[in-house]
Order: structure tokens, then C-alpha cells, then sequence
């Protein structure tokens, strides 16, 4: 009998959403599986046998990152106009309660880079596909060096508030990005 991994119990569930909380309090790259199983009442064991490998359970934690991500950005009003939707996408972003995820994301995006197989594999490219899809559908017909740029300013001032958390520079900086879309 095999067994299938991928089809959810409610004790995997429960230790997959124990095991997000971990990461966004503690961060993924260095994740060991002693101290995440003694965290979220587990075994180390107990979590290869419900995910396969650690790089599985990575691949999971991925999954739940990104699927939270797109739940948020899909409560956004969809607003008219890239730059609308620049602005309201950098309010979401600057938001502090948002720091947790958008700090595991950045380190996944980076983890993806660097270590393009395994775990990490396609995580980079699935989120600039979402992050486009997201700006295309606030301005349908919109040109893709547009979308590009916008992407790269959000993605850039993200990566920068992070690192500094200078809220009022890098909001300075989307607002003009904002204010120069407008005008286009």
C-alpha cells in the first residue's frame, strides 16, 4: 500500500499552517527539522513521513506562502489604471502587518535564485507571472514594458524597505513612479 502524501489530513493541515507560522516568525533557508517538529509539537519523523523530505515540506510551505500572498492581493479592489494599482499595491506592501510574509517571500525569491532546483525550483518565476497577472488585470491591454516597470519599482522599493525600513523614502519613490504613470 502506497501512501498519498498529497491528499490532506487534518494532523498535516494542522502541522503545515504550525509549521508557516514558524517560518514567517523564524524564516525557511536555515530551517532545521528538530527545532520546527519541537516547535509545532511534532517529530521530526513524524514530519518526513507527512511530507516526504524536507525539501517536500518546503515545497508546501512555498505553496502556503504564495497562496496567502494571492489572497491578499486578490482583496484589493481592482482599481482603473496601472497607476492606481501601483499605488494601492505599494499601500498593501508598505503595510507593517505585512512583514512577515514579504520578508519569507524575498528570502524564497532569493532562495530561488541562487538554488534553482529542488525546493526553490520555479518560485522566482511563478511570483513575477503572478505579480504581472495581477497589474495586467488593473489595466487590461496594457503595454508589457509597462507592467515590467511597474513590477520592478514595487519589487525594487519592497526589497529596499525591507532592508532599511525607511517607509518615507521608498513611498517617495513609488509616489513619483505613480505620478509619472498617471501622466502617460
Amino acid at each position: 500500500m502506497t501512501l498519498d502524501r498529497t491528499s490532506p489530513s487534518a494532523r498535516r493541515t494542522e502541522l503545515l499552517e504550525a509549521a508557516y507560522a514558524y517560518v514567517l516568525a523564524h524564516g525557511l533557508s536555515d530551517m532545521s527539522l528538530r527545532p520546527l517538529a519541537a516547535a509545532v509539537g511534532s517529530s521530526p519523523r513524524v514530519l518526513l513521513f507527512l511530507f516526504g523530505s524536507k525539501d517536500g515540506l518546503i515545497r508546501e510551505l512555498l505553496a502556503r506562502a504564495r497562496a496567502d500572498e494571492l489572497a491578499l492581493l486578490g482583496r484589493l479592489d481592482e482599481p482603473a489604471g496601472l497607476a492606481a494599482a501601483v499605488e494601492r499595491l505599494w499601500d498593501w506592501l508598505a503595510d507593517p502587518e505585512h512583514r512577515p510574509m514579504l520578508r519569507l517571500w524575498t528570502e524564497a525569491y532569493t532562495r530561488s535564485l541562487v538554488e534553482p532546483d529542488g525546493a526553490w525550483a520555479g518560485f522566482a518565476k511563478a511570483t513575477v507571472d503572478d505579480w504581472l497577472a495581477v497589474l495586467a488585470a488593473c489595466e487590461p491591454g496594457a503595454d508589457e514594458a509597462d507592467l515590467t516597470l511597474a513590477l520592478a519599482v514595487l519589487r525594487g522599493s519592497l526589497i529596499d524597505l525591507i532592508a532599511t525600513g525607511d517607509e518615507e523614502r521608498t513611498g517617495r519613490g513609488v509616489r513619483r513612479h505613480v505620478e509619472r504613470l498617471a501622466r502617460m
